[in-house]
């Protein structure tokens, strides 16, 4: 695996932590203000990260939505150029109101290296497994 591929690895591996912690500040701070999002769950696609984290607040206020745990397998990292294309199978428990709940979804993250080297996300994709 190149050297680049792994910094992609990195970067997605502090995302998903990041998500399995249901630590707002560094989960969000890893997609790109810009970033786009559409999730099977939703009617609509998030067109920008505060869009999502207007979303998110609403899920926590209104369903009581909590992560409790996140785990990434079958990854894959394509990487052309300043963009990569992070796919995996995650498989996700959460809690909305008090009751727990697991997802078992595909996801496809796209990500740009900014001028500092650093990996964001510019786009999450997430399906349904099976």
């Amino acid at each position: 695996m190149s050297d680049l591929e792994q910094s992609v690895l990195a970067a997605a591996d502090h995302l998903v932590e990041a998500f399995a912690r249901h630590d707002r500040t560094a989960y969000f701070s890893a997609f790109a203000p810009n970033a786009s999002f559409i999730f099977h769950t939703l009617d609509r696609p998030l067109t920008s990260r505060a869009e999502y984290e207007a979303e998110w607040s609403l899920w926590e206020e209104r369903d009581g939505f909590l992560v409790r745990a996140c785990r990434s397998s079958e990854r894959h990292v394509q990487v052309m150029d300043n963009v990569a294309v992070f796919t995996h199978r995650v498989e996700t428990e959460l809690e909305f109101n008090g009751e727990p709940t697991t997802a078992d979804e595909r996801e496809t993250i796209v990500f740009e290296r900014i001028a500092s080297g650093k990996w964001l996300a510019v786009h999450e994709h997430l399906s349904r497994h099976g």
